[in-house]
């Protein structure tokens, strides 16, 4: 579903330069990372399964919120309130679609304790020498999809992930510089219309 691929295409080269080399991640190193992300806010890129590009603004507050902006002219608004998954298309007066969070590849980053170390989470990890990529699903629920996530090193920073989510489906969301630290109010997480009937069959 294209409209679900805000949270997730073919690999994309990260838009910043790399370092000449880099050590591999372990999970451990790349758990406490992604713990201690808090809150952070920059510009992403997307490209979908179908291959068009979209940009915008993503805001992050774990556990469990986020928040995508998309520019003009898609003007499509993703929204986890730490629950839910909603999307909200503003050039359709349509009902927001909503999902449920746990259903998503996207709760493994954004869950309150990350723990990539438990038995069947990670299904691959591996380094070129620049990057660290790891494939992570639900342990429990492998059917609801996978993640794929791209660290560079020193300092540990996300860079890129890969969605492939319950429908097969690709969508890939290239960060740039993220700020950490940032001070968002819980109502930027707020999905307009909450009140609209969830969708639990994806």
């Amino acid at each position: 579903m294209k409209a679900f691929g805000i949270l997730t295409a073919a690999a994309l080269s990260l838009a910043t330069a790399l370092p000449a080399a880099a050590e591999k991640l372990s999970l451990g190193q790349i758990s406490n990372y992604l713990n201690g992300l808090q809150t952070a806010q920059g510009e992403f890129t997307q490209i979908n399964d179908d291959g068009t590009i979209s940009t915008g603004r993503i805001f992050i507050k774990r556990p469990g919120r986020v928040r995508f902006e998309y520019d003009p002219p898609e003007r499509t608004l993703v929204v986890a309130d730490g629950d839910t998954v909603g999307i909200v298309d503003a050039k359709s007066n349509t009902t927001p679609e909503a999902y449920p969070l746990h259903r998503t590849p996207l709760h493994i980053i954004l869950a309150r304790d990350v723990d990539l170390t438990r038995e069947r989470m990670v299904t691959g990890h591996a380094s070129d020498g620049k990057t660290t990529t790891i494939r992570a699903q639900d342990p429990e629920n492998p059917e609801y999809g996978s993640i794929e996530l791209v660290f560079t090193a020193d300092p540990v920073e996300l860079r890129q992930w890969v969605i492939n989510d319950s429908a097969g489906a690709r969508t890939t969301v290239v960060l740039g510089d993220l700020q950490t630290g940032v001070r968002l109010a819980d109502d930027r997480f707020q999905i307009p219309g909450r009140g609209v009937e969830q969708r639990n069959d994806r």
